[in-house]
């Protein structure tokens, strides 16, 4: 169970109401405490004005006037307090409760609602005050405070307060964790049902981008590679018919004529020997080429590079297809510049250059044109081979060098995913531009050193 995503993300989440609920418990505590700190210091001055009213009256009266004694302890009660005042010998003088037997009925009406919560709002012992007059001891006073109704009220009121504010925010925290870890990990259970029908086999498989954060950003990298694999599982299908289709002709060419040279139809004489021999070097083209892709697939291949000027090294490519060129009537240029030196082995470079030179001519009809173009830019060495041809459909642009993908019906489609692996192995970078039937252009760039 603790396993699920979901479920940590959960207890996650409830541990941060937690926190934050005692968080709230401990904020009231310190509200509480300190509440009580003020309401302790406001006793205290009020206990310092009746011992002062209760020393002026004494120094007015020459002594214990009991009407003066009366109207301060009538004060202190309304004050909330309790006193009892004793003379310097220790004498009783007046109390509370004799204070407000001596009280008229309206006054003694007018604090009814003190004396009603009097009996129990005792909420300390006696404190005792000493009472002094220039000096001299005139008795002492025992003051208790009573608990106020109000303090009752406030710390009441807090508490329901903060239970309501648990119940509420508290569950509305809940609610929003549990909706809040579903919505977050939904995408991930997902991405992981897709991934298992990926493995499965089930190459069409997509997940929904919600939003732009980083979930989103993974789901839109698993559908492109999702995408990708699709793509190249539909190329190695195209592969594996195409490389049957291209084995079945020649094998099925070599056979009959073997067959009829069994049966005696045809004689096994040098000419048809030589159509044999020329079907098995149809075959061993194919391979090569197979093979071919898979070394530099697998960087298996050993470049031996050399610094050679590139304008005789291209021209003399260029002359090696001019006769293929003039056949099909296509103009084939070359533009370099005299002193352009190239770090690379010449081998590899040739096989990329014939190679796109070879698919130029090959996309153009009659009165066509091909320029191979050579340049610094940079601290690369940039071969461009443009032609007027039929061009590229755009939405086969981002697969063009894709093994076995292929734009026409003629080939494999292993010569472009080639010369990538070849430029690549050199360190550089080949790309195409094209726009279906006005012509294509690839630009290779390979670096000095």
């Amino acid at each position: 169970m603790l396993k699920s995503l979901w479920i940590k993300f959960l207890l996650l989440l409830f541990a941060v109401c937690l926190i934050a609920i005692s968080t709230a418990f401990l904020l009231r505590e310190f509200m509480i405490s300190d509440f009580r700190e003020y309401l302790e210091g406001e006793r205290e001055d009020r206990a310092y004005l009746i011992t002062a009213s209760l020393e002026s009256g004494f120094d007015k009266h020459s002594g214990w006037d009991r009407e003066a004694v009366v109207e301060n302890t009538v004060w202190a009660l309304m004050l909330g307090f309790d006193i009892e005042l004793y003379d310097e010998k220790g004498t009783l003088v007046m109390d509370t409760d004799q204070a407000v037997e001596g009280l008229s009925p309206l006054v003694k009406k007018r604090i009814a609602g003190i004396l009603e919560s009097r009996a129990d709002s005792v909420t300390s012992d006696y404190v005792t005050y000493s009472l002094f007059l220039g000096g001299r001891d005139i008795g002492q006073v025992k003051l208790r405070f009573l608990n106020p109704h109000k303090e009752k009220v406030f710390v009441r009121r807090s508490d329901r307060f903060l239970l309501l504010s648990i119940i509420i925010l508290g569950g509305f925290a809940i609610l929003v964790s549990i909706l809040f870890s579903k919505r977050l990990t939904d995408p991930i259970k997902g991405l992981t049902k897709a991934a298992v029908d990926l493995g499965e086999g089930d190459l069409k498989r997509r997940v929904v981008i919600s939003g732009g954060d980083e979930i989103g950003r993974l789901s839109g990298a698993f559908n492109r590679m999702a995408q990708a694999l699709e793509t190249h599982e539909s190329l190695r299908r195209k592969l594996t018919a195409n490389v049957a289709h291209e084995l079945r002709t020649p094998i099925g060419a070599m056979r009959g004529e073997l067959e009829a040279m069994m049966d005696g139809y045809i004689p096994a004489d040098r000419e048809n020997l030589q159509s044999l021999y020329a079907e098995i070097g149809r075959l061993r083209k194919l391979l090569d080429g197979l093979e071919e892709l898979s070394l530099a697939e697998a960087s298996s291949l050993t470049l031996e590079r050399q610094s050679f000027e590139l304008g005789p090294f291209l021209a003399g490519i260029i002359g090696r297809l001019s006769a293929t060129s003039e056949e099909r009537r296509i103009s084939l240029e070359l533009s370099c510049g005299e002193g352009l030196y190239i770090q690379a082995d010449p081998n590899r470079l040739s096989q990329i250059v014939i190679n796109l030179v070879s698919n130029a001519i090959k996309a153009c009809g009659p009165g066509g044109r091909v320029v191979v173009a050579a340049d610094r830019q940079g601290n690369s060495v940039r071969i461009r081979v443009t032609d007027n041809g039929s061009g590229i459909k755009e939405k086969g642009l981002p697969f063009i060098f894709e093994r076995f993908y292929k734009t026409s019906g003629d080939g494999l489609g292993l010569g472009l995913a080639i010369v990538k692996e070849l430029v690549e192995a050199h360190g550089g970078k080949v790309t195409v531009s094209s726009e279906y039937g006005k012509g294509s252009e690839f630009t290779v760039l390979i670096p000095f050193g």
